[in-house]
């Protein structure tokens, strides 16, 4: 302290010794971090080339598949015998997908190359083995509606494996008949009468919202009945006039029409078709009736029109879709009285006599069957045969 106030006035004093300490000022931070980016690269390349994970960290879970009867495991079948070990489901969250959103991949000796759905019908399963509802398992999609029907594996439709045969010498060049009964399966007297009382070549349409379809429908294939499947369509009083839950509606989006669509394919199984319950709006809307038509012809199902609306375009859109078709060409009871219902089956033959063959439809009221029952007995007597209606259904080009 002395020497300071004795030293010249503007003479600068000495630097003071070094302490050991650096300021902070004084720290290289730009170096340090240098270096530790170094460090983190250096482990994630050593990660990569050190350690053998295919699924780049993403999380896995593994789900053992039971063989049995499982619908997974068939569908990861190849026609070889199964290995030792068990097929596993990898469940994993793609690289761009949140985990809440899981893709599905499969691992294992039995799943082939390439997507593993392309396993679930291999070439040569036999569709003429039915399982205990009378069902092919390869002509059947497993869906959140249910099963409903697809194109087997082979090529087969469900049109082609559940179309029942052509009666015996119904061959002969005679007119050929097919009727449909519509309205089948909400009524479980009305439902019996028909399968009891009609001969097997009458055709029974039954609706989607009955109780135990599958077993009525199964009772109605064992003897010999063909079967075909309503679907409820927008009619032009729309919802005056209501078809029921699940009607295909004309202005809607089309994944929202064959969401219903499927909804009621998958009620029951075993129909060679569809045929439309009302729906005189809908049948006229190119728009809204193509791509449920689409569907059907990829799915390997026929179309019946009931023939109530003049401005269908079902046979045009049919056409383009390579479609097993066919048109009503008498309703039989639009009055229910036994009188008109006799002469509405006249009608009938004459249409049958004039072109060859003839499509008619009737519905399920005890007049109505117990008319047809009767009229059915002798018209072979008159020089008639009474046909499955897949019989008269066609594709047209």
């Amino acid at each position: 302290m002395a020497d300071d106030l004795s030293a010249p006035l503007g003479r600068k004093r000495g630097k003071a010794a070094p302490t050991g300490r650096l300021s902070p000022d004084k720290l290289p931070l730009a170096r340090i971090a240098f270096g530790l980016a170094a460090v983190v690269i250096v482990g994630v390349v050593a990660r990569v080339v050190l350690v053998n994970d295919p699924d780049g960290g993403r999380p896995v879970t593994e789900i053992g598949v039971n063989r049995g009867n499982n619908a997974l495991a068939k569908s990861l079948s190849t026609g070889k015998q199964p290995g030792p070990s068990p097929s596993t489901v990898t469940i994993t969250a793609g690289p761009e997908i949140p985990a809440s959103g899981a893709s599905v991949s499969m691992v294992g000796d039995e799943v082939p190359d390439g997507s593993p759905t392309a396993a679930s019908a291999p070439t040569g399963v036999n569709v003429a083995t039915a399982n205990a509802q009378g069902l092919y398992p390869d002509l059947l999609e497993q869906s959140e509606h249910g099963a409903i029907p697809r194109v087997a594996s082979s090529g087969q439709t469900p049109f082609e494996a559940y179309a029942q045969p052509l009666p015996q010498g119904a061959d002969d060049g005679k007119p050929q008949i097919a009727v449909i009964v519509t309205g089948l399966g909400l009524n479980s007297t009305g439902t019996t009468a028909a399968i009891q009382t009609l001969p097997g070549p009458v055709t029974l349409a039954f609706a989607p919202y009955g109780k135990n379809l599958g077993a009525a429908v199964g009772t109605a294939r064992a003897t010999g009945h063909e079967i075909l499947l309503e679907v409820p369509l927008e009619p032009f009083d729309y919802p005056d006039s209501d078809p029921g839950p699940d009607t295909l509606l004309t202005g809607q989006a089309p994944r929202d029409n064959l969401n219903k669509l499927y909804s009621v394919m998958g009620k029951f199984g075993g129909y060679v078709g569809v045929i439309n319950h009302m729906g005189a709006r809908f049948t006229a809307s190119t728009a809204d009736f193509g791509p449920v038509m689409e569907e059907l012809g990829a799915r390997g199902l026929g179309y019946v029109d009931d023939g109530s609306s003049a401005r269908s375009v079902a046979p045009q859109l049919a056409s383009a879709d390579t479609v097993e078709f066919g048109r009503a060409d008498v309703d039989i009871d639009a009055q229910p009285v036994k009188d008109q219902i006799l002469d509405q089956l006249k009608a009938l033959e004459q249409k049958a006599t004039d072109k060859g063959n003839a499509i008619g439809v009737i519905s399920a009221l005890p007049v109505s069957l117990q008319t047809l029952a009767d009229w059915s007995k002798t018209l072979e007597s008159r020089g008639f045969h009474l046909v499955p209606v897949s019989t008269l259904m066609h594709k047209t080009t």
